[in-house]
């Protein structure tokens, strides 16, 4: 197992503003802002979720669509670079009107109704994503 060491620089919080893409809002903050590896999270609750579930035979992620008001539990996240950009690779877990909990991966199209986020921006040696033969994944290349 191998890692590297990471300081702090800063921390941003701030809202995630009703009907817009949650994945496509943090990603859009965190290029705006420069942001090249760092942690995300974020609370509150979606009109509609898109979560994804890897395949691990077949080496792809399936969609589940949630098409109704759901609370977020919770997403957590990383910032990497993948491909020359910022990227965030993020779950989330939601919760419906009976307190049933479910998630996956977090993808694009799934539509805030009200959400706080914070985000910790890390200094230190960049963070990668590189294609995995064996999982198929574009998972951190630690050296």
């Amino acid at each position: 197992m191998k890692g590297n060491e990471y300081s702090e620089t800063r921390i941003y919080a701030g809202r995630l503003h009703y009907g817009s893409d949650i994945l496509s809002s943090l990603t859009r903050f965190v290029k705006d802002k420069g942001i090249k590896g760092g942690q995300v999270q974020a609370i509150g609750a979606v009109q509609r979720a898109v979560v994804g579930f890897y395949d691990q035979t077949a080496l792809k992620y399936n969609s589940l669509v949630f098409d109704k008001p759901l609370e977020i539990l919770s997403v957590i996240g990383n910032i990497s670079m993948k491909e020359g950009e910022p990227f965030i690779h993020a779950h989330i877990t939601l919760s419906d009107e009976e307190g049933r909990s479910f998630g996956g991966h977090l993808m694009e199209g799934t539509i805030v109704f009200a959400g706080e986020y914070m985000i910790r921006e890390f200094q230190g040696k960049e963070l990668v994503r590189a294609y995995d033969d064996q999982t198929g994944l574009a998972l951190w290349d630690i050296s």
